[in-house]
């Protein structure tokens, strides 16, 4: 996954998302607890993942 900041600075987060985000992982010392991040962040994030995944074109051939 692309950092938060990558997402930023495309514009595939918001301010406030990013800030949200960068808060939540930052107190969530494990893995368990950043699974619990509230669901219209993970929404967000989600939607960003995909959509570096789209903007970097087709995955290489094998």
């Amino acid at each position: 996954m692309q950092t938060l900041d990558e997402m930023l600075s495309l514009k595939l987060l918001t301010p406030d998302q990013h800030a949200e985000i960068h808060a939540w992982t930052a107190r969530a010392k494990t893995p368990e607890k950043i699974m619990q991040m509230p669901a219209h962040l993970w929404r967000a994030l989600e939607l960003a993942s995909l959509l570096i995944d789209f903007d970097a074109g087709p995955a290489p051939a094998h």
